[in-house]
């Protein structure tokens, strides 16, 4: 499995650059990764977000459907997009440190 350096230390990741394991997470993990996905500083916006998928995730064991994201969060779907141009599945919740998403985030 292919591993990444952040912040001087190692995580073993998917094909697609997830975390494998979302106990790993922290902040450091989420700052490392935003670059790689198209954005170079993470607003109270994006932390809004990435605070809400975590939480989410770490309560019942999987992502939240896009509707309760945008709920929950308080953005439209546009400006998800806007925060994360890769999407709420890939970018979001990867940043978030969860695993990637099966189904419709």
């Amino acid at each position: 499995m292919p591993t990444i350096t952040l912040s001087g230390r190692q995580f073993e990741v998917d094909e697609d650059g997830f975390i494998q394991d979302p106990a790993q997470w922290d902040d450091a993990v989420a700052n490392g990764l935003a670059a790689g996905e198209g954005i170079t500083a993470l607003t109270e916006d994006h932390w809004k977000v990435i605070r809400y998928l975590h939480s989410y995730y770490t309560e019942f064991g999987s992502a939240p459907m896009i509707r309760k994201l945008c709920k929950e969060t308080g953005f439209n779907l546009k400006t998800i997009y806007q925060l994360f141009p890769t999407g709420p599945a890939k970018g979001a919740c990867k940043l978030a440190g969860l695993p990637k998403p099966t189904g419709c985030v």
